[in-house]
């Protein structure tokens, strides 16, 4: 099976080492995606709702750039700095999955990267 790399201008650049994506066989794998605008640099993180569409358009782009799209997502993890959050992030990501929503973890954890309040990460499957 090969390995190869998948990267977005649409979406931010990793602040760590690691890829946005990786392509193995049919499967993509995308990094965990908090809200930092990809034009910018900045973050988007004035209420839930705005970190969370960013969250998710950041997702699409790699997504794009993998040649995929949300309904080829089958699993994601979502991870919130509150449980508090759990029911506007909830509602957006409900968006991107109308129909046959993915496999899904949501977990609260102390902190994220750049002090955000949410991250997720997916992986999609289209052979």
């Amino acid at each position: 099976m090969s390995k190869k790399i998948v990267t977005s201008e649409q979406a931010p650049k990793p602040i760590g080492p690691y890829s946005q994506a990786v392509r193995a066989g049919d499967f993509l794998y995308v990094s965990g995606q908090i809200a930092i605008d990809a034009v910018s640099g900045e973050l988007k993180t004035t209420d839930i709702v705005t970190e969370t569409k960013q969250v998710m358009e950041n997702i699409r782009a790699i997504l794009e750039a993998g040649n995929m799209k949300f309904k080829h997502v089958v699993k994601t993890t979502i991870f919130l700095k509150s449980m508090d959050d759990f029911a506007k992030v909830n509602e957006i990501y409900g968006v991107y999955f109308p129909d046959a929503p993915p496999a899904r973890e949501t977990v609260q954890v102390s902190k994220l990267p750049r002090d955000v309040n949410v991250e997720i990460s997916v992986i999609a499957y289209k052979n």
